[in-house]
C-alpha cells in the first residue's frame, strides 16, 4: 500500500471516529476501507418504546445496516430497572447519535423532583433544538391534503425549567425562563435550517402580546435574526392564532420557530392532522449530538404488549440517523419501502384505519425493502 494511501486511510478513519464510526474491517489486498460500523445508542423508552424499538432494529438487520446499538433502559416510572442519567450521557457524547423512545413522566412525586429525565437529559447533553418534520404520507388519511412544515422547538428553557414554588400555602410561582443567548440561537438554527433545505418562510410562534417582556425578548430575537436571511421571508403570529391556522389553514406554514411549552403543542397538533403520533419523527440536536426520536411524545401505555403500535413513526426516526450519519440509500430504502406500504394499503395498523399488528406491518416493510 503506497504512503499516499495509507496516509489517506489513516484521515479516513480519525474523521469516522471523530463521529462515533469504526472501521472494522479492512481489505488487505487493496487502499479501501471494507466496511465501517457506527456505534449509536439506544434508549427504548416507556410504553410501546420498546416494541418500536424491536421493529427498528429487525429494519436495520434485514437491510444489514452497519450500525451497533448500545441499549441502556432509562425511565422515570420503573427506577429500580433504569440506568444511572451519567452513564447514559456518557455513551451518547461518546457515540454522538442515539435513537430515543418516548420517556414516561408522572404528573408529580412525593420527593418533589420537578426536573424529569427528559428534561435532565436534554440539560445534560444541552439538546437545545428539537426539529419536527411533519407531512402527508401516501396512504394515510386525513383532512388536508400535501401538508409539509417543519416546527423548530427550543427545548432547554421557558417553562419547562422547573423553578416552581409554593410562596405560601395554596399559592404556586412558576417561573418561564427566556434568555437572549439561547432565543438568538434557535433562531439562527431555524434560518440555517430554512436555507439548507430551501425553505421560503420562517414564522415565529409568540404570545408577546400578553408576556411582553419574556416573549417579547423572543420575539426581539427571532427578528433580529431574521435580517441576516434577506432571502427567508419572516413573519410573526400569537400562538393561539397559530393554532387555530394549523387546523384550518396548514399549507400557510413552512419552518416555524417556537419557544419550549408553544412547540409541545404545535407539535402535537401538527401530528394529529397528518396521522397522529405513530407516523411523525422528530430529532433534538446540540452542537454535538443528535437524538432521534418520534415526532409526538406518547408513550401509549395502553398499547403494551398488544402488538398494536404503529412502529411508522420510528422507522422514520431510523432513516433520519441513517441520513445523518451519510449512510442515504439505506436511508432510502426504509423511507421507500415505508411508502409503498402505506400506498399498498394492505398493512395498516388500527391508528391509520387497518387491523395489522405491529410484527405485520414491520415484516411488510422488510419484504417491499428487498
Amino acid at each position: 500500500m503506497s504512503i499516499v494511501a495509507r496516509t489517506l486511510g489513516r484521515t479516513v478513519l480519525q474523521a469516522a471516529a471523530s463521529r462515533g464510526i469504526h472501521a472494522t474491517s479492512v481489505r488487505n489486498a487493496s487502499d479501501q476501507v471494507e466496511e465501517y460500523r457506527t456505534r449509536c445508542t439506544l434508549i427504548p423508552g416507556d410504553g410501546v418504546g420498546p416494541e418500536l424499538v424491536y421493529s427498528l432494529q429487525e429494519v436495520f438487520k434485514a437491510i444489514n445496516a452497519p450500525v451497533d446499538f448500545e441499549t441502556y433502559f432509562l425511565s422515570e416510572i420503573n427506577p429500580a430497572l433504569s440506568a444511572k442519567l451519567e452513564d447514559v450521557t456518557a455513551s451518547i457524547l461518546k457515540n454522538k447519535i442515539c435513537v430515543k423512545g418516548i420517556l414516561a413522566t408522572p404528573d408529580w412525586t412525593s420527593a418533589g423532583e420537578l426536573q424529569t429525565l427528559n428534561m435532565k437529559l436534554r440539560n445534560e447533553l444541552d439538546l437545545y433544538a428539537n426539529v419536527v418534520h411533519v407531512r402527508t404520507l401516501p396512504g394515510v388519511k386525513s383532512r388536508h391534503k400535501d401538508i409539509d412544515c417543519v416546527i423548530i422547538r427550543e427545548q432547554t428553557e421557558g417553562e419547562f425549567s422547573a423553578l416552581e414554588h409554593e410562596s405560601v400555602k395554596g399559592v404556586v410561582e412558576c417561573l418561564k425562563i427566556i434568555t437572549a443567548k439561547k432565543s438568538l440561537r434557535i433562531a439562527k438554527f431555524a434560518f440555517d435550517y430554512a436555507t439548507k433545505n430551501n425553505r421560503k418562510k420562517v414564522t415565529a410562534v409568540h404570545k408577546a402580546n400578553i408576556m411582553k417582556l419574556g416573549d417579547g425578548l423572543f420575539l426581539r430575537s427571532c427578528e433580529e435574526i431574521s435580517k441576516l436571511y434577506p432571502r427567508i421571508q419572516f413573519e410573526k403570529m400569537i400562538v393561539d392564532n397559530t393554532t387555530m391556522q394549523m387546523v384550518s389553514n396548514p399549507h400557510q406554514f413552512d419552518v416555524m420557530v417556537t419557544p419550549n411549552l408553544y412547540g409541545n403543542i404545535i407539535d402535537n397538533i401538527a401530528s394529529g392532522l397528518v396521522g397522529g403520533a405513530g407516523v411523525v419523527a422528530g430529532a433534538s440536536y446540540s452542537a454535538d449530538v443528535a437524538v432521534f426520536e418520534p415526532g409526538a411524545r406518547h408513550t401509549f401505555a395502553e398499547g403494551v404488549g398488544k402488538n398494536i403500535a404503529n412502529p411508522t413513526a420510528m422507522l422514520l426516526c431510523g432513516a433520519k440517523l441513517l441520513r445523518h450519519i451519510n449512510l442515504e440509500s439505506y436511508s432510502t430504502k426504509i423511507v421507500n419501502a415505508i411508502v409503498k406500504v402505506l400506498q399498498d394499503g394492505k398493512v395498516k395498523t388500527k391508528d391509520v384505519g387497518g387491523q395489522s399488528t405491529t410484527n405485520e406491518f414491520t415484516m411488510a416493510v422488510i419484504a417491499n425493502m428487498h
